[in-house]
């Protein structure tokens, strides 16, 4: 009876939210989860649910559902604001997911332990929202403007993306995360990954000089495999195999000027499968909620500047 009594005693004076976080069954399953590694599940369920479809219903129907869910200017002004929220959790294949997703993976639970679990999803939907509007605003009023000729084509296009074309990805939300962090911790060192880039602007170069191709699908699948295993070899013991990576080591603050200003530059020359405009806005936004938390809590961003400042 007494330890009966005890029992309940104890229980009793446990809060209900320590209860349920510590009580067992997928409830519990579900808060030991971080919100980073939830919207990660969320992107590859989105995933594998438009393969399937496209896969059972052909590529036509495919092609209709991207249209709607997908971010276009001249759509998105024409009526179709919500693609400027489902857009985030589409990809437009797996090495565009996987490359996302782990980047979404190391940084998004990074800032997630910083700022924690509800600021990580709130910043995480609106920056993704005004990345997705900053593209289609300058798409649309800039993308079509040709008053300058490059290279045969119009320079607006080039650098802010022609309104007719379709954007989907998670990067203009993790390129917020990154804009946190340029001014959170700006001296923190990161690792750029260089070979996927590069591996990128090389098949664009390729498939710019040969579109009709019949090696098009092996030279695809070779830039893959490379990409995935160039960003498992950061992982190696090994330095020679790192190497294979081209990683760059450098300041935070550095990270998305390298990431953004070259492919930028790249982009006037070749066609490049990135949202150049889409990282700029998230990462504005990203900067712009940092600031914001400079202000309110000035103590504790400073400490976590000097907790992340190399001596």
């Amino acid at each position: 009876m007494s330890q009966w009594f005890d029992d309940k005693f104890e229980r009793e004076n446990i809060r209900k939210y320590t209860r349920k976080r510590l009580s067992p069954g997928y409830m519990g399953f579900i808060r030991k989860l971080s919100i980073t590694n939830w919207l990660i599940i969320v992107n590859i369920i989105v995933f594998i649910f438009m393969f399937l479809f496209g896969q059972i219903f052909g590529t036509a129907v495919s092609d209709q559902i991207i249209n709607l869910f997908a971010l276009q200017a001249n759509s998105f002004f024409s009526g179709q604001f919500w693609t400027v929220f489902t857009s985030m959790f589409m990809h437009a294949n797996f090495i565009h997911l996987f490359v996302n997703m782990f980047s979404l993976f190391f940084l998004g639970n990074f800032v997630e332990r910083i700022i924690g679990r509800k600021r990580l999803f709130w910043m995480y939907i609106i920056s993704g929202i005004f990345a997705g509007l900053f593209f289609v605003v300058l798409s649309y009023s800039l993308g079509s403007v040709c008053i300058v000729n490059f290279l045969g084509g119009c320079l607006g296009a080039k650098i802010f993306t022609s309104p007719n074309t379709v954007a989907v990805g998670a990067s203009g939300a993790i390129f917020a995360l990154a804009g946190l962090l340029v001014i959170l911790t700006p001296k923190n060192k990161v690792y750029l990954i260089g070979g996927p880039l590069i591996a990128i602007i090389l098949e664009a170069i390729l498939f710019g000089i040969f579109p009709n191709a019949t090696f098009g699908s092996a030279i695809d699948a070779i830039f893959t495999v490379y990409i995935i295993f160039s960003i498992f070899a950061m992982f190696s013991f090994n330095r020679t195999i790192r190497k294979i990576a081209l990683p760059l080591e450098m300041r935070f603050w550095l990270l998305p000027f390298i990431a953004i200003i070259p492919l930028v530059i790249i982009g006037l020359f070749v066609t490049l499968p990135i949202g150049n405009m889409a990282h700029l806005g998230g990462l504005f936004a990203g900067m712009i909620y940092a600031f914001y938390l400079k202000m309110k809590y000035k103590k504790k961003t400073e400490m976590i500047n000097k907790m992340f400042s190399p001596k």
